[in-house]
């Protein structure tokens, strides 16, 4: 694919093998076509590595952060379950949600919780709606230890966003599923993996192992869930789809 931007003539020409297509510059198909390779060229360069929430390094698209606030001040969940813990900034962020929101707690899961990050997000001031769990986000009794700290009737969110190959993912999909309350998500992050399987720090099997790719065979198995990116509270635009590093994430349980 050839991408070819002329400000002066204010359009984008797509070449795909020879098959020519020329765009308005300012249109929303131009807009999708070069947001693609900004997040492409942006993962590349690691620009999810840029950013924080409250002091605590959190590595996500800051589309994917707003997208994800707007679902949970919908979903006002009790419990928001999250595998993969890094730095704690999700976590932080969860729980500023949590606090504003005066509703819900955060459980984190991390097959390995290094002492310094452990020790930052337990001295942050959100900590308190916090709870850190150490060990694999599949192994049975993470599991059910996970599955002991939701009350009967609570509403969960769960965040899928560990280890990303997708046999991990189709496990985690099968561990959690259960827990969604309906109406809410078990969101599979990262799956853009798909589309970076050719850039310079991808890897050639990313193009079938990945979380998306395993989002949807789970679907398929499972009626009670559906793909479906949340609906934008606020729209005045033609754009229908998320930048973003979660394609076909959202697993609505129906």
């Amino acid at each position: 694919m050839k991408l070819i931007l002329d400000t002066e003539a204010k359009t984008l020409t797509m070449d795909n093998a020879g098959q020519t297509k020329v765009l308005d510059l300012y249109s929303k198909a131009a807009f999708e076509a070069i947001s693609r390779e900004w997040v492409r060229v942006g993962w590349n360069q690691k620009y999810q590595y840029t950013f924080s929430w409250m002091g605590r390094p959190v590595i996500q698209l800051p589309e994917d952060m707003i997208r994800m606030q707007e679902a949970i001040f919908q979903i006002k969940p009790d419990v928001i379950i999250e595998t993969g813990v890094a730095h704690g900034g999700s976590l932080i962020f969860y729980s500023s949600l949590c606090k504003a929101m005066e509703k819900g707690r955060v459980i984190g899961i991390d097959i390995e919780i290094r002492p310094h990050n452990r020790a930052a997000i337990e001295a942050h001031p959100l900590s308190d709606r916090i709870t850190l769990i150490e060990g694999s986000s599949t192994a049975p009794e993470i599991v059910a230890q996970v599955k002991s700290l939701v009350q009967p009737g609570e509403t969960v969110l769960v965040i899928l966003d560990s280890n990303h190959t997708y046999a991990h993912v189709a496990d985690e999909l099968e561990a959690y599923a259960d827990l969604v309350t309906p109406g809410s998500y078990i969101v599979a992050t990262d799956g853009i993996m798909y589309d970076l399987a050719d850039v310079p720090r991808g890897t050639p099997e990313w193009a079938t192992d990945n979380p998306t790719w395993a989002a949807r065979d789970f679907a398929a198995k499972h009626p009670e869930f559906v793909i479906e990116q949340p609906a934008w509270p606020f729209n005045e635009s033609e754009l229908e789809q998320n930048i973003t590093h979660w394609p076909e994430a959202w697993l609505k349980r129906v």
